[in-house]
């Protein structure tokens, strides 16, 4: 499929508000302004450097649905709002955006969403299929349903769940969003009202949005009630479900249907059990199958809480941590006994945005730590705080308990500048993957990298052999993230020597996190799989699914795709007996 059919017409909702253009209001498009020269030269490199369309090519979306039923008030309640976020666009648009909150830098090129596919079958295969792989691979990512109106962060983006199912050597494919509160209220209406967490709520400019949003809540033009996540990060399968997740919201359920396309069942709570949000990336243990969860809260205390859910989903109590303000957790780790909890110096802040700033901030003066606390606690009151000075891992990949020395042993991706994902800054970002060793005994840490600075590569999105998950490993398979933001290719990482075997996708080839599914679960080599991911091709625009064996990083298969698959996220593999059993 080339560019042209892949980069339909913007579907912008301007031509939808003609009364608000009548009346000398600026069109809603944010690129009608010519950007400044410092603007376009920001946005000449990157679309340089990626080799790529403009963003302003959007997919058409089907979003023709009936006019909501507003009474005489709400009508008049949406024009004035409309207006006011009108006034609030125009103000914005006298300023240039951040390359961290720019859409045509952060969604360019194959970061650039992409229309929901139905399940095609009998795609071209490449080689092989190895005998084992019988199933369906799927992967997160954000894909925004509408041309942003206003500043743009990847990670605002709806979620869509990227599929090949696999059996018998044939595969199929498919693409769908996942329908959020959010997603499935924004389409009905034909426009974006709801705010976006890290492109819009910034400054007097993210003020006036949450008031509007909430505004328009308490009219009844939209129901703020139940969720405004997006669901675009991990995906979890547990207790015979597959779970979408954003660490803003409840999980989502989606199912795989018996023909290899997706369906949103719904927002879940673990029937009525779970009430708060949950993080992106819960642990569930290969031996127990018990599933380890946090969730965090921004504004109100307890900013964190812990929980567990056994095998058949019953929830433990929460138990609350006690933190001294609102720490950004997108992951955590398990050990056999321990779960380990970062408590990192990337923080929320509301009150920045009154002085005009990003709510999400390095605080240079909190001291980094991180938390061990008993999987089967029953409350807080144990949890073992061990300093980690300067320590931000956005990802952890695996940790494990040493019993003769008594330590706790993490490996994560150190990352310099720490808020630099949300935050436009000068330095170039730095991920060092890393291992930290805790001391229960003497309340010491200590941390090296793993590979040596002369072979320093960074390396982000990635895992373990799962069914070792929390227990000590020898091998890490992660993306190398160079030239960043984009991923050239995958590391296969000895955890204890240090050595590096790099499998590269090729000239102008990109991919994304690599997925390690081992070969037979009972294996006693560790390294006894296949790599799974998403490889596309930026001369031909062209996207497949690459199957590498983990052992010599020969490539087994290549699955070639009927339509492009952005970069995107985290992803996991249902077994076909599995999915026979989905609730």
């Amino acid at each position: 499929m080339t560019a042209a059919s892949t980069a339909p017409n913007s579907s912008s909702w301007a031509a939808q508000m003609p009364r608000l253009t009548d009346l000398g209001f600026p069109s809603w498009s944010i690129y009608t302004k010519k950007p400044n020269n410092s603007r376009a030269s920001i946005v000449k490199s990157v679309n340089s450097a990626l080799h790529s369309p403009s963003v302003l090519h959007f997919p058409k979306q089907s979003c023709h649905q009936p006019p909501p039923q507003w009474n005489l008030l709400q009508r008049a309640a949406a024009m004035a709002l409309n207006m006011a976020e009108g006034v609030l666009l125009s103000l914005e648009r006298q300023h240039p955006l951040p390359k961290t909150s720019d859409p045509k830098v952060q969604i360019a090129g194959n970061f650039a969403p992409v229309p929901e596919q139905p399940a095609l079958h009998s795609l071209p295969i490449t080689g092989t299929i190895p005998d084992c792989i019988n199933g369906v691979y799927l992967r997160n990512g954000a894909n925004p349903l509408f041309e942003p109106v206003s500043g743009h962060h990847f990670f605002d983006g709806d979620g869509m769940v990227h599929a090949v199912t696999i059996h018998g050597h044939s595969a199929s494919y498919a693409c769908r969003f996942t329908k959020t509160q959010r997603f499935v209220q924004e389409k009905k209406l034909g426009h974006p009202v709801f705010p976006k967490a890290i492109g819009e709520l910034h400054g007097h400019s993210g003020i006036a949005r949450l008031l509007l949003f909430y505004a328009r809540g308490l009219s009844g033009l939209l129901d703020n009630n139940h969720g405004t996540g997006v669901a675009n990060a991990g995906l979890v399968y547990f207790n015979e479900r597959l779970l979408a997740m954003s660490e803003d919201d409840l999980p989502y359920q989606v199912r795989v249907t018996t023909s290899g396309d997706l369906e949103t069942v719904g927002r879940y709570n673990f029937d009525n059990q779970l009430k708060s949000t949950m993080i992106a990336h819960p642990k569930v243990d290969p031996v127990s199958k018990e599933l380890f969860a946090l969730s965090y809260d921004v504004i109100q205390k307890p900013y964190l809480k812990y929980f567990k859910f056994s095998p058949d989903g019953k929830k433990s109590p929460d138990i609350e941590i006690q933190v001294p303000v609102p720490t950004m957790m997108h992951d955590f780790a398990i050990t056999e006994n321990f779960v380990v909890i970062p408590d990192q110096q990337v923080v929320f802040r509301l009150d920045e945005m009154i002085r005009g700033g990003s709510p999400v901030i390095y605080d240079k003066d909190k001291k980094s730590r991180f938390g061990i606390l008993a999987k089967n606690a029953r409350n807080a009151t144990d949890i073992f705080w061990v300093e980690s000075p300067n320590t931000f891992c956005f990802h952890l990949w695996n940790a494990w308990e040493e019993q003769e020395s008594e330590e706790i042993v993490v490996i994560g991706s150190c990352m310099t500048p720490p808020d630099s994902i949300f935050n436009e800054c000068d330095e170039s970002l730095k991920s060092v993957l890393s291992e930290i060793r805790f001391n229960l005994k003497t309340g010491e840490s200590a941390r090296r990298s793993i590979i040596s600075a002369s072979e320093h590569v960074n390396l982000e999105a990635g895992m373990v052999n799962r069914n070792k998950l929390g227990r000590k490993t020898r091998y890490g398979y992660l993306a190398i993230a160079e030239p960043w933001p984009k991923v050239s290719g995958f590391a296969k990482v000895d955890l204890s020597t240090g050595e590096v075997k790099k499998y590269i996708y090729g000239d102008k080839r990109y991919g994304g996190e690599p997925f390690f599914l081992p070969r037979d679960p009972h294996s006693e080599r560790e390294d006894d799989g296949y790599i799974l991911t998403f490889v596309h091709d930026e001369r031909t625009w062209k996207s497949e699914l690459q199957i590498v064996n983990a052992t010599n990083l020969q490539i087994e298969a290549s699955v070639k795709l009927p339509s492009r698959v952005p970069y995107g996220f985290h992803g996991t593999f249902i077994d076909s007996k599995d999915l026979t059993n989905q609730a």
